[in-house]
């Protein structure tokens, strides 16, 4: 199989130093700020995002070692398959955020409801457009009643 290589366009920091206790996603990060940090060669991307209430972040889960095919989940009990779940260890460590975008000053985002580790590697940027990425769900897998978990679950050791 042929290797993958992607490069980061830039740095998120939020005020998470450890995994422990973080929120696990960003409905659980509501109100927590954070900043993106752009490499200089990719400023000129960022023209035009000012104009969207919020981004979507998919990024590096940088201090992920290994994978497993099952894990058990923050908001359950029981194993799962690794591609049911949003785990972080994971056969390509890439993680997925939506995040409310504050203000485009240069090189630098503001952003709020941020669920990611200070420091993680921005890999790229998408707009978000609730009429495209917000389709009415069908069904929700063995989340189904669970997702308000979310807003308080923190995430642990599990996934070290």
């Amino acid at each position: 199989m042929e290797e993958i290589k992607f490069i980061p366009i830039g740095t998120i920091h939020s005020p998470f130093d450890t995994i422990e206790g973080m929120p696990i996603q960003p409905t659980g990060a509501e109100g927590i700020r954070g900043r993106i940090e752009i490499k200089p060669d990719y400023i000129e991307g960022l023209k035009d995002l000012d104009g969207f209430s919020h981004i979507i972040l998919i990024y590096h889960f940088h201090r992920s070692r290994g994978y497993s095919l099952k894990v058990v989940p923050f908001m359950d009990d029981v194993p799962r398959g690794v591609f049911a779940t949003r785990a972080p260890k994971r056969p390509n460590a890439i993680g997925l955020s939506i995040v409310r975008l504050l203000e485009v000053e240069k090189g630098t985002l503001l952003i709020e409801n941020v669920d990611v580790l200070d420091g993680t590697p921005l890999l790229d940027i998408k707009p978000y457009f609730p009429d495209l990425d917000h389709p009415a769900a069908g069904k929700t897998g063995w989340l189904s009643g669970k997702s308000r978990r979310a807003q308080k679950a923190r995430s642990d050791r599990r996934f070290r």
